[in-house]
């Protein structure tokens, strides 16, 4: 792969180049983007997946200061896979916890849905309770 631009990374990983350049600000990245002999941004394909690990961490609720955390444990080199694998295990307890959640609504508005759809499909037919 060759390097791609910030925009190109942006529209790949469905961000803004704003939030590329606060991730880089804020010590979200594994290493200084390389530049092009101009000055623009070069990033390669070991840029654009830890990219989209931060991205698939931040969209799951991992807070900044968690990402930021984990990024330097990554950047630290081997030795810290226990604090790296606690960190990933909590954060991920607490998304199945949330999709655990999410599941439990989901169900009440299918149960809604097969009210309406009951009325719809069998208009004589005795009602359900319905808020």
């Amino acid at each position: 792969m060759t390097s791609q631009t910030i925009a190109e990374v942006a529209e790949h990983c469905g961000l803004t180049a704003h939030t590329l350049r606060y991730y880089e600000r804020d010590g979200l990245l594994l290493r200084p983007v390389p530049r092009t002999s101009s000055g623009h941004r070069a990033y390669g394909a070991y840029d654009v997946r830890w990219i989209e690990l931060v991205t698939r961490l931040r969209a799951t609720g991992m807070p900044i200061r968690e990402v930021k955390a984990y990024t330097e444990l990554v950047r630290a080199g081997d030795g810290n896979e226990s604090e790296r694998l606690a960190l990933l295990r909590a954060h991920r307890d607490r998304v199945l916890a949330q999709l655990a959640e999410v599941t439990s609504h989901l169900g009440a508005i299918d149960a809604k849905i097969g009210i309406y759809q009951d009325r719809i499909d069998q208009p004589g037919a005795p009602v359900r309770a319905t808020a």
